[in-house]
């Protein structure tokens, strides 16, 4: 991540950053009181009971086991637990890739879209997106602006259409032009899960049928800034769509950022891109040292 862009990262974990920042400056002795403090700021920066629990738990284990006992060395021992709570492992890119993006509606999801076409595209992949939010009004209008922007074709249907015969074309096109990659935009509709898990079922049975030789990436979009009802998304659109990827946006106003070692630590899914900014280079690739930083200095 460029140094720019680590500021703007920064600048988003501010939040998160001056609870820390609280907590490590003020207390001189690593003591039972900067236990409770460290757990309490780590809960207040949405990472969730269980997993400030885990990492507190394990920072006394390691300090005790090397015999640290400053509040500095305690930092570098938390940073590193930080990093390693967020390390699940990444599938290779393998093409061709359709690639489904879910997520609630409002958490950035059709930008993300866009950036993504634009950030696989400046690596030099051919790219189509796929309009199969057919219920949401003005959803492949938004989508058509991302796609004249990225000059890719988009393939939609009508409002009220069926999801998966949008796909069915879309993957017939996507085959027939040599398209590496396919960007598929779906419904954010949470309301009902088995409506949403059996319009995910129909899509994936379409690429599986049409493109088997397609790898499927299901990439949730979560928004920074929705905390603990991040995890709560994560969690309903993992049982119904198979998610095997997060990209966390919104990280350059009043975010937290501690939801995405939850969702990492229950769902065992990797974090693989965050959104910085509204520009259409601020969707970068996640990595967790740089994030872990960015909480702390």
């Amino acid at each position: 991540m460029a140094g720019g862009l680590f500021s703007k990262l920064r600048d988003g974990l501010s939040k998160s950053r001056r609870s820390m920042s609280a907590v490590m400056g003020e207390l001189a002795a690593a003591d039972e009181e900067y236990f409770d403090s460290l757990l309490d700021a780590l809960i207040l920066s949405d990472m969730g009971a269980d997993s400030a629990e885990e990492a507190v738990g394990e920072l006394r284990r390691r300090a005790r086991e090397l015999g640290v006992k400053d509040v500095q060395g305690h930092q570098a021992l938390l940073k590193d637990i930080l990093v390693q709570m967020l390390d699940a492992p990444k599938e290779p890119l393998r093409w061709p890739m359709v690639m489904l993006v879910v997520g609630v509606n409002g958490v950035g999801k059709t930008t993300t879209i866009g950036k993504l076409a634009l950030r696989f595209q400046a690596l030099g992949r051919t790219i189509a997106l796929c309009a199969a939010d057919t219920f949401r009004a003005a959803a492949s209008e938004q989508l058509s602006v991302w796609a004249g922007r990225a000059k890719v074709p988009l393939i939609k249907h009508q409002e009220g259409a069926d999801p998966a015969g949008v796909v069915f074309d879309a993957v017939k096109s996507a085959k027939a032009g040599g398209t590496q990659l396919l960007i598929v935009d779906t419904a954010g509709r949470l309301h009902n899960k088995k409506n949403l898990m059996d319009e995910m079922e129909k899509m994936r049975r379409v690429i599986d049928r049409e493109f088997p030789e397609a790898a499927v990436r299901c990439l949730l979009v979560v928004d920074a800034t929705t905390g603990q009802n991040g995890l709560q998304q994560a969690r309903a659109f993992f049982d119904a769509a198979g998610v095997n990827g997060v990209a966390l946006t919104k990280l350059d106003g009043t975010a937290k950022g501690g939801v995405i070692f939850p969702i990492v630590r229950e769902l065992k899914v990797p974090v693989l891109y965050v959104g910085v900014g509204e520009g259409i280079d601020d969707l970068q690739a996640f990595d967790a040292k740089e994030y872990v930083d960015a909480l702390f200095d």
